[in-house]
């Protein structure tokens, strides 16, 4: 982004050399070099609104705790309350304007909204932006904080919120498998192994086993998330806590959890919060495992719908966009292919933080900004692809039960449920008399007067409902 743009015919306000600001924007020199330095991706730190939110709860609070102990004036604190109450409520998304990708370790992003805190609170109190004579973007709006206690504080709660919208969408993808398992629970299914015939089974087995998994995804989830708690604040630059006063600790997390309405807490050991940054290597990996068990699954959707006419065609997804601009009549499985699709994306952002983590160096972690922008766009992916996924296909699957049925008795996998009743051996030749002749086993039996149709049939039955060990 080239600041001068900004420019033309409107009054600019100068700060330091050619950098210019224009009038009817909130931010400040540290911004603009920011923009002109380190701008390589699209979205800017006001792309996402949690990170916007989380940012400035954690100024407000800041400003509270540094009020309650003496180092800005009562008047200060509340013009920096309601700038910030401003902010998260959007008004001044056109000046938050540093990369979300900038490589200053975050300095960056937190003066711009150091920068735009204070040009607020000053036009607040009835002064000029620029000026700072009443209220700085250092010496009060960033009092007793540093980027480097600030910025990763205000990751974990973003993360920590966005969380929240992906674990109610796993929920409710959970709930729609679940509706499909007591859907097909009595239509016979032929359970498949290396993609060869297997098992007798009920095709609701197979959704209620999606249904467990993505229960244990969103459980996951939420013990991890319940991780990103812990913060940083009040360790200023490196852990020692030098720059700020001594009751500031404890009063800035109170304020923030009743800001945030979430309790966060202070760490056990500041100076491990301020080196280590593996808690987003927890997380990214659950949300890895989350991407990757869900395309899984897409995958078997993909599988079991195949055909209509060359494929297995046992399961019908919603038909929901033409396939092909040359073959007509031709329906892709788009939905699953999305999901899919979107687990390389997810799987490739979490070795992005999981390098990230891993360079930090002795006293903090300067890469919090990829660790930012990869962590986010993995959530949102996968917030808005299960979504989708959930309401575009899976809520619409229906069976056919004459195929899934035909699949099975046509198969090997009757010689299994028949291995109790005649023994191992009896069965395999049987089963070799079947592949050699191309005849369904269900016929050989039938004719042979080794096992009637009926007695075959409950078999099966019994094979697709095992009883299991409480």
């Amino acid at each position: 982004m080239n600041i001068a743009k900004h420019a033309g015919s409107r009054t600019e306000r100068d700060y330091v050399g050619e950098v210019k600001i224009p009038s009817d924007r909130l931010y400040g020199v540290n911004s603009a070099r920011g923009v002109e330095n380190l701008t390589v991706s699209p979205l800017s730190v006001a792309h996402y609104p949690e990170f916007r939110v989380a940012f400035c709860q954690c100024k407000w609070a800041a400003a509270l705790a540094n009020r309650d102990n003496g180092v800005v004036t009562p008047e200060q604190c509340d013009a920096i309350v309601r700038a910030c109450q401003e902010i998260i409520e959007g008004k001044f998304d056109d000046s938050l304007i540093v990369d979300l990708l900038e490589g200053s370790g975050g300095t960056s992003t937190n003066m711009n909204f150091n920068e735009v805190i204070a040009n607020r609170a000053q036009q607040i109190l009835g002064h000029a932006p620029g000026s700072y004579d009443v209220i700085h973007p250092n010496d009060h709006v960033n009092r007793s904080q540093s980027t480097n206690d600030v910025y990763p504080a205000a990751l974990k709660i973003a993360t920590y919120a966005m969380l929240g919208s992906l674990i109610e969408e796993v929920q409710a993808l959970a709930a729609q498998f679940d509706k499909k398992a007591s859907e097909f629970a009595d239509v016979l299914h032929l359970g498949r192994t290396c993609l060869q015939d297997a098992q007798p089974m009920r095709l609701g087995q197979l959704f209620g086993g999606y249904t467990s998994l993505t229960q244990r995804l969103a459980q996951e989830l939420a013990a991890v998330r319940d991780k990103l708690r812990t913060l940083p604040l009040g360790g200023t630059a490196i852990g020692t806590g030098f720059g700020a006063p001594a009751g500031y600790r404890s009063a800035v997390y109170r304020h923030l959890s009743q800001i945030a309405k979430v309790e966060y807490l202070a760490p056990t050991n500041p100076f491990d919060a301020m080196q280590n940054m593996d808690v987003f290597s927890r997380v990214s990996g659950e949300l890895r495992t989350c991407s990757a068990s869900l395309a899984k699954i897409a995958s078997d959707l993909t599988i079991l719908s195949s055909g209509p006419v060359g494929g297995l065609g046992e399961l019908c997804l919603p038909e929901a966009q033409a396939g092909s601009s040359i073959m007509p009549g031709k329906v892709n499985p788009v939905l699953p292919m999305a999901m899919i699709q979107l687990s390389f994306a997810v799987i490739g952002n979490d070795v992005a933080v999981a390098q990230a983590v891993q360079y930090g160096e002795l006293e903090i972690n300067h890469f919090e900004p990829l660790v930012s922008s990869r962590m986010f766009d993995s959530i949102t992916l996968l917030v808005n692809g299960i979504r989708r996924f959930t309401q575009k296909c899976v809520v619409g699957i229906t069976a056919d039960v004459a195929r899934n049925e035909q699949h099975l008795m046509d198969s090997m996998a009757v010689a299994t449920a028949l291995v109790p009743r005649l023994g191992y051996a009896r069965v395999s030749k049987l089963a070799r008399q079947s592949v050699a002749e191309g005849r369904p086993l269900l016929a050989i039996l039938d004719e042979s007067g080794l096992l009637a149709r009926g007695d075959t049939l409950s078999e099966i039955d019994k094979a697709s409902y095992p009883v299991f060990d409480e």
